[in-house]
């Protein structure tokens, strides 16, 4: 049997409140965050199963990110993205992972400033 291709399961545009950032007045009040995750996972299992336990759960995913992101005070992004991808990575044994981790409101001028990580060995199909 022929490995399966890179199939991944995504979570777009997740918003999230944290306190993050390094100037004072970002710390006095949590700020919304949007995330975007792409994660590899092979899908075909649950394609035939269509049961959540062959799967990744994208509902039990977001919360966990939420969570991490509202409990955890950070001040880079950078910081929260890395952090964000070792725990997914460790908690549901995602081997390969990109986040796009996005401040909508950190300049008036721009639409959203942040940053992308990828993490992890992508697998080749």
């Amino acid at each position: 049997m022929s490995a399966d291709p890179f199939d991944c399961i995504f979570i777009e545009g997740l918003q999230c409140q944290a306190v993050i950032g390094i100037h004072p007045s970002e710390r006095l009040k949590p700020q919304t965050l949007r995330l975007d995750l792409w994660m590899h996972w092979p899908i075909s299992a649950a394609a035939r199963s269509e049961n959540i336990a062959d799967t990744l759960d994208y509902q039990s995913v977001s919360e966990a990110t939420i969570e991490l992101v509202q409990t955890g005070q950070f001040l880079l992004v950078e910081t929260l993205a890395e952090r964000l991808a070792e725990e997914l990575m460790q908690r549901y044994g995602i081997q390969w992972l990109r986040i796009r981790v996005t401040k909508p409101e950190a300049i008036a001028a721009a639409s959203g400033v942040g940053v992308m990580i990828e993490r992890g060995q992508r697998p080749h199909s």
